[in-house]
């Protein structure tokens, strides 16, 4: 006989499903006892599976020892319950046929005489699910757009609680919401499942399937449904032609599907409804309007209405919209300017600086990053006539650069010692300076005036681009003194973002050197007409003695001829006259010889004759010509 921990068949003894009961025995039984109290706990764990097929056979397998099984329910009688097995092997079997949900309840095994119970074995009774129903099936009415609810719902005692789930074309739906109610205490009751879905115009006619399933029936079953819709209008609107001139015709037509059928027809444009305007066609004259005013359409029926609107493609040249505005930053931050031109097609916008051709930027917007007082000036925002060549035009906007003041000194005339002086110095600054202020070497000065000195300051009469007008500053200075002009006058400026100066020196005038410059110029003059004058004086009277001079010679005789002509060589007469006349005085014009034709030969008058040595007609003193000698080859002066 087998032995199963530690018990042989001599220690058989009944065992049931019951209160425990203990027995005492020998030394070391108790021992063996708890060995084989834990064999039998161990045998119990392995609880067998328990189905319910609608009234088939469980088959219940609890090991336990070599006894007879019996089971108490609390009254005897139990028909539907018997035990089969194999003693030998340690086999008991429990069956239980047909199995009812008053089955479903806690098991053990117990083996009375040896004091032996196993751990419970819990039998679960499975109850197969009922078809669910849908609410409002099998068609379901719904509206296109219109979200929607719906329910599929199972009642009945299935065990465990089924599972609801929404297939359509055999995919599984999600978006569902599940949801279990109890009818009373430990008894399950209803259970649902509610879909939300917002259906469109192509889900009419659609099927939708509600499947319940479980343990106790995996396959499920399913309960389908029809989807029948009904929708607002679907519209479309048309409009021909869609690309046109200003004033050219347009025809739209509104065309509309709907169930239930269409009951009316709204024209709207630009928000605005169009007075007179009934049906699905409606004709107009394009303007510009239309590019940004569309025309709508609003059909009705039933269910509800649908809108649909469209804007025409309207041709026409740039118009300014929005102005640029002027912008006043500081020096170093980033500025920009916008302007906004309307025309189809979109104009071209550029911008530039006024005076300037290069173009800085295109676009609605022209930002400048960082800028510095050079970039202050008006910049414009140019649009290019359209394809009709009308429109377009310019628009400008001034650039402000604060910045400290930028002072620079002006011209200043010189002035005399102790005589009126003025120095100016010339101011942009933006925003405007707080003062302006004049110093120098033991003083200062902002307005008003100080001994000597007195300030002014106004308007300059032009302004730099870009910046607030400038203003010039005067100090006027009263009896100049000599530290005048060797000191420096500071003309300086200051704002919130800054100071700036410049410095100024006066310029001295003397009167000695304006003075022997004007007599030095007068001298001169004088001097120089005084040689105009002699020199025509001088030439007038040398032509006067030139004249009497000529006549006197066409009246000269020569010495020793009779007959005004001498028959004697030159060697002859000069060697005769030193012998027969011996010394001779020296006389003048005895050296001219008269030709026979009376006439005086000028290329040598005296035929070589006669030389010049002495003086020639006796010159006066305002003549030209100084003096002439002449001397004739026989005459000599005496020693």
């Amino acid at each position: 006989m087998s032995r199963l921990g530690g018990l042989q068949a001599k220690d058989t003894g009944s065992l049931g499903w019951g209160e425990e009961s203990s027995v005492k025995g020998a030394p070391g039984q108790g021992d063996r006892r708890r060995a084989c109290e834990e064999e039998v706990d161990g045998k119990a764990r392995a609880t067998a599976n328990l189905v319910n097929l609608g009234g088939q056979t469980l088959r219940m397998r609890v090991p336990a020892l070599l006894v007879l099984l019996f089971c108490f329910r609390g009254s005897a009688g139990w028909s539907r319950y018997w035990i089969s097995g194999n003693a030998a092997n340690g086999q008991h079997d429990l069956h239980i046929r047909p199995v009812e949900l008053e089955d479903e309840a806690s098991y053990e095994c117990q083996a009375t005489q040896a004091g032996l119970r196993s751990r419970p074995a819990q039998l679960h009774v499975l109850v197969a699910p009922e078809a669910p129903q849908v609410l409002g099936g099998p068609s379901v009415s719904l509206v296109v757009g219109v979200p929607a609810n719906l329910t599929c719902r199972s009642r009945g005692d299935a065990r465990p609680t089924p599972e609801l789930l929404w297939f359509r074309d055999g995919v599984r739906l999600d978006g569902t919401t599940f949801h279990q109610t109890v009818l009373k205490e430990g008894t399950p009751g209803s259970v649902e499942n509610t879909l939300t879905l917002t259906p469109f115009s192509h889900d009419d006619g659609a099927t939708l399937v509600c499947r319940a399933r479980s343990q106790a029936l995996p396959a499920g079953r399913d309960t389908a449904i029809t989807l029948s819709l009904q929708y607002p209008p679907e519209v479309t609107l048309s409009a021909s032609p869609h690309t046109v001139q200003e004033g050219e015709k347009v025809i739209f037509l509104c065309q509309a599907t709907a169930q239930p059928p269409v009951t009316g027809y709204r024209w709207a444009k630009g928000g605005s409804p169009v007075l007179g305007a009934r049906g699905p066609r409606l004709e107009v004259v394009a303007d510009a309007s239309f590019l940004t005013e569309p025309v709508s359409c609003e059909v009705s029926n039933a269910v509800g209405s649908a809108n649909r609107s469209t804007a025409l493609d309207v041709l026409f040249g740039p118009i300014l919209q929005a102005k640029p505005e002027p912008v006043s930053v500081d020096v170093g931050e980033d500025a920009s300017f916008s302007c906004a031109w309307r025309g189809n097609p979109l104009p071209r916008v550029t911008w530039t600086r006024r005076g300037g051709a290069q173009v800085l930027g295109s676009g609605a917007t022209l930002r400048l990053p960082s800028v510095r007082p050079e970039d202050a000036g008006d910049y414009v925002c140019r649009a290019e006539p359209g394809l009709s060549g009308l429109g377009g035009g310019a628009a400008e906007a001034r650039l402000t650069v604060n910045a400290p003041p930028v002072v620079t000194a002006l011209h200043s005339a010189p002035a005399f010692l102790r005589g009126p002086a003025r120095l100016q110095c010339l101011v942009f600054a933006s925003p405007a300076p707080d003062a302006v202020v004049w110093s120098w070497d033991e003083g200062f000065l902002e307005v008003g005036s100080q001994g000597r000195f007195l300030v002014e300051t106004f308007p300059a009469p032009e302004s730099r681009g870009g910046q607030n007008p400038g203003l010039i500053s005067v100090l006027h200075i009263s009896g100049t003194q000599e530290s005048d002009f060797s000191r420096s006058f500071n003309c300086s400026a200051r704002n919130r973002l800054g100071e700036g100066g410049a410095r100024a020196s006066l310029g001295r005038r003397d009167l000695l050197p304006t003075v022997r410059i004007v007599a030095g110029v007068a001298a001169a003059t004088t001097t120089l007409l005084m040689v105009i004058t002699g020199v025509a004086l001088c030439c007038w009277r040398h032509s006067k003695a030139s004249a009497s001079f000529s006549e006197q010679k066409n009246l000269m005789r020569i010495p020793g001829s009779s007959d005004g002509s001498s028959s004697r060589g030159p060697e002859e007469e000069e060697t005769g006259s030193r012998e027969e006349r011996g010394p001779v005085v020296h006389t003048d014009h005895s050296d001219l010889v008269l030709e026979e034709e009376g006439t005086l030969d000028t290329r040598d008058p005296t035929n070589g004759y006669y030389k010049v040595r002495g003086v020639s007609p006796p010159a006066s003193p305002d003549s030209c010509v100084t003096s002439l000698q002449w001397k004739s080859p026989g005459i000599s002066n005496l020693p």
